[in-house]
């Protein structure tokens, strides 16, 4: 078997993992997101000075941020339900200390304090929750896009060959989540009146990057023989191709529609996709080729994954659509928010609840056809792991409450103080706005340059496949390469962004 042939084969053919295992690691990212915030509040506590070295904050970044990850989806993978309590249990260590610090300068009950952080006002303008979410799918994707050629990363992480919830399945669906939560018809304010055809005269000028690269990586991998996945888009198609094609007629589709309603669009595309794919042929065809023995003869037969799967894709970004509209909803205080991640989590609730009927009585999930199940599996965990950043967030300001002047880069800025928080001793007076810390934050350099990250990452999975016999790897070696290639992209992340420099060519 040739070297192409038998790293096909180590990346093909597996069933995914469990919902549970999938849920358990989502929760590392924000509970790592945490851990760095009150870091550096202790750290400010301590010293009565924010950590201004650009150096010590991103080797801080990426220690807390990264690094974790990476060990989690490889060495660590089978302690994986262990880690979020050993993280959560680490954080809630240093939250004890900040308040028994602080106790003695506050002097008012705990009760007190949390009824006073409920009308805490936040900057209405800057929801970071939606930053570092489209920010931790970006490295969630690039670390496994390189992981899964080494044999350290579990093989039930992988996609799923026909049905199954893998980890990499997951990251599909989150990307097209991420990027319909900052699509032009949810950021175009209300009271801004725009010509009903603008955000798809934008659309049709910004997708051709999205073009460019997806003919990029088909003559690439085509031309240097580069193992490929054939029945994840097929012969010729690839996920840059999908995600312009999905903005595209989505844009045209709210163009038409009206966006409040572009949950009804995602309900009625998803249950039509399922029913013809449950009524008609169409399955059999997209599993096994129109002679049922898995032809790839035609331009429809090679890339059948890709062009029908787009149904389900583009039900999704509907549906991410409305939630963004949700999300993006004025709420000034911090008790907005909290009434905004109960109502989300009962929505949540209710997604899962749908899952399970759909897996019994329609279909289990499939990436590879996008069915109904893969699209409510998508959005019910993509909400999830947003309420958790938004959870992350709440917890930070809380403690910045209790430790006058901390700040804590992409994170909520906090409003003028009411009265009854100045009565207690309590003002939210950070030394700078959050804003100019940015400039020492890892999350906001790769917000800056998110499709030169992507781009990068890509890059240099195929340069390392092809220098280094990666299916032969060892554990050491594994973490080696992986850190070094992570290290290196947000590396060139963090000069762009200290140089103010976004490479941006449409």
């Amino acid at each position: 078997m040739s070297q192409k042939h038998l790293k096909e084969a180590f990346i093909s053919n597996f069933n995914g993992t469990s919902l549970l295992e999938i849920s358990a690691g989502l929760v590392l990212a924000p509970l790592c997101l945490l851990c760095r915030g009150l870091l550096l509040i202790l750290y400010y506590l301590h010293y009565g000075k924010h950590l201004h070295s650009r150096k010590y904050s991103l080797l801080l970044d990426f220690l807390v941020l990264i690094s974790p990850l990476l060990f989690c989806c490889t060495v660590l993978s089978q302690i994986i339900f262990f880690m979020p309590p050993i993280i959560a249990t680490f954080c809630a260590g240093i939250f004890c200390v900040i308040y028994r610090q602080k106790k003695h300068e506050i002097q008012v009950p705990f009760r007190q304090i949390v009824k006073d952080f409920q009308k805490t006002p936040l900057d209405p303008e800057y929801i970071p929750a939606i930053t570092v979410f489209r920010v931790y799918v970006n490295v969630l994707t690039s670390i496994s896009i390189l992981a899964v050629d080494f044999p350290q990363y579990p093989r039930r992480y992988a996609k799923a060959e026909t049905y199954g919830t893998g980890v990499m399945d997951l990251g599909v669906g989150a990307f097209i989540f991420g990027n319909a939560l900052v699509c032009p018809e949810v950021r175009c304010k209300s009271y801004v009146r725009q010509p009903k055809f603008s955000s798809l005269a934008k659309q049709l000028f910004s997708v051709w990057t999205l073009i460019f690269l997806g003919v990029g990586r088909l003559l690439s991998v085509k031309s240097l023989e580069y193992h490929e996945h054939t029945s994840e888009y097929g012969v010729h198609w690839n996920f840059f191709f999908t995600l312009a094609f999905v903005r595209l007629v989505a844009s045209l589709l709210l163009a038409i529609f009206p966006k409040t309603k572009s949950w009804v669009i995602a309900i009625n595309l998803a249950v039509l996709y399922q029913l013809i794919l449950n009524t008609t042929s169409l399955k059999m065809f997209i599993l096994h080729g129109s002679n049922g023995r898995d032809t790839r003869v035609g331009f429809l037969n090679a890339n059948r994954e890709g062009l029908l799967s787009f149904f389900g894709y583009l039900a999704i970004y509907m549906a991410s659509v409305q939630v963004g509209l949700c999300l993006l909803k004025c709420r000034p205080s911090v008790r907005g928010w909290t009434e905004a991640v109960c109502f989300s989590l009962l929505i949540t609730c209710v997604l899962f609840v749908f899952l399970h009927v759909s897996q019994v009585y329609a279909d289990p999930v499939s990436r590879r056809m996008a069915n109904l199940s893969y699209c409510i599996w998508v959005v019910a965990h993509c909400l999830t792991l947003f309420l958790c950043f938004v959870v992350t967030d709440l917890t930070l300001v809380f403690t910045k409450l209790l430790v006058k002047g901390a700040s804590v880069p992409c994170c909520w800025d906090i409003g003028k103080p009411s009265s009854t928080s100045r009565r207690h001793g309590m003002e939210a007076v950070p030394v700078w706005r959050e804003g100019k810390l940015s400039h020492i934050c890892l999350i906001s350099a790769i917000n800056k340059n998110q499709l030169l990250f992507f781009l990068l990452a890509n890059v240099m999975t195929g340069a390392i496949n092809l220098l280094i016999d990666t299916v032969c790897s060892k554990a050491a070696f594994t973490l080696c390469i992986l850190h070094l290639y992570m290290f290196f992209i947000c590396l060139i992340m963090h000069v762009l962004h200290a140089k103010n420099i976004v490479l941006k060519f449409w």
